[in-house]
């Protein structure tokens, strides 16, 4: 029967000591190790963020860390806000102690919740999603699972005692979703009888049924230290492409001077503007922030500022193209044009184009300045104003 579940929430395990990969990972948890620039827990978490319907997360760590990475996490979510609400709270001695600790956790309404490893970063969105779904359709415990394609046999005293139908079986993974009310439940039985289970299905199948769905080969654990390969990183260098807009109004004779490409224009009007008003440049510096995803010119150089006041914008293109550095994008390419009726550009092309290829440090035939107006159409062609227009290519090395 189908009753769409109303306040789901994500328990992400990250309690773990990781003792079996300590000398492997440098003495680093392994919930800790870092893979395309961010912490495995938190791959978990940005997976999660993707998914329709989920409300919330709720993060266990070890009892040390615990206070130190409720910090972290508000860190992170500061700097990319993954749109949901989260919780933080200290793990136990065993995994289904920490994941009762993490219900215990959650909020009061929550109704849905899923369980996951954060050692296992590779998990799809489109795996939670199914998750979520098959419990809205009815299911009160599902869990992801694939086929075993080795032969397995039962052991005893170092003989085999059974060969198994593999058919049967499967390898189950992580997240598992259920009724919240029931895996509490679930927990408190295995409290009271002293259940020592691996995963969370393994109380519930005692109280429900629990459903399965297709897991992914590719929703791997990181365990030994053979695992850590699986977070090794191939490089690649890729095009970027960055676009850049600005726009300045005219002003009077108390305005800024005129400025383009950091040249000054003799005879041209002044600009209304906070820093040096060079519309060029202002264009230029969000295309290069736009080749690595560094947001625009305002949210590094703010116009309420006053150290901005008169800033030099070529310093600000400096600094701008030292961020890009460390993002790991180059800048290999310009295509830079001013609209304006008013002044006449033509006698200053070369020495813009020249002053631009000196900023960004490229040879003259990768800068490529125009001057155009807009048919005495518009606030430029009705002089009031002039704008500009940036492309800028790079080339960046990213995570393959």
């Amino acid at each position: 029967m189908e009753r769409p579940l109303k306040d789901i929430w994500a328990v992400i395990l990250a309690a773990g000591s990781g003792t079996r990969l300590a000398d492997a990972s440098g003495g680093v948890r392994k919930q800790y190790l870092e893979h395309r620039g961010a912490p495995l827990f938190w791959l978990s978490a940005r997976t999660f963020s993707r998914v329709a319907g989920l409300r919330g997360l709720v993060f266990v760590f070890p009892p040390d860390d615990a206070d130190a990475m409720e910090k972290r996490v508000r860190q992170y979510f500061r700097s990319e806000d993954l749109g949901l609400k989260w919780r933080v709270c200290a793990g136990g001695e065993r995994r289904q102690d920490s994941v009762r600790n993490g219900l215990d956790a959650l909020p009061k309404g929550c109704d849905g919740v899923l369980v996951h490893d954060a050692a296992r970063p590779f998990a799809s969105a489109r795996l939670v999603a199914g998750l979520i779904e098959t419990l809205d359709g009815g299911a009160r415990g599902v869990v992801p699972a694939i086929e075993v394609t080795d032969t397995v046999k039962r052991v005893a005293d170092h003989v085999v005692a059974e060969t198994l139908d593999r058919a049967e079986l499967r390898a189950v993974q992580t997240p598992q979703a259920f009724e919240a009310a029931l895996l509490r439940q679930a927990h408190q039985r295995a409290l009271a009888e002293g259940w020592e289970v691996t995963d969370d299905a393994s109380m519930v199948e005692h109280l429900a049924e629990v459903a399965v769905i297709p897991g992914e080969r590719g929703n791997v654990k990181i365990t030994t230290p053979g695992d850590l390969e699986q977070l090794r990183e191939n490089k690649v260098t890729v095009p970027c492409v960055g676009w850049g807009y600005d726009v300045h109004r005219f002003g009077g004779e108390n305005d800024r001077p005129m400025r383009l490409g950091g040249v000054p224009i003799a005879g041209g009007p002044t600009v209304k503007a906070h820093s040096d008003g060079d519309v060029l440049l202002h264009a230029l510096t969000d295309a290069v922030l736009g080749t690595f995803g560094g947001g625009d010119i305002g949210t590094h150089f703010p116009d309420t500022d006053p150290k901005f006041s008169g800033a030099d914008s070529a310093v600000l293109l400096r600094e701008t193209l030292a961020m890009a550095e460390e993002a790991g994008a180059r800048v290999i390419h310009a295509d830079l044009t001013v609209i304006a009726q008013i002044p006449r550009l033509a006698p200053h092309a070369r020495q813009i184009a020249g002053n631009v290829c000196r900023l960004l440090g490229l040879e003259g035939d990768r800068v490529n300045f125009k001057a155009t107006t807009e048919e005495k159409l518009g606030f430029t062609g009705e002089k009031k104003g002039i704008k500009a227009v940036a492309t800028v290519t790079a080339l960046r090395e990213l995570n393959a």
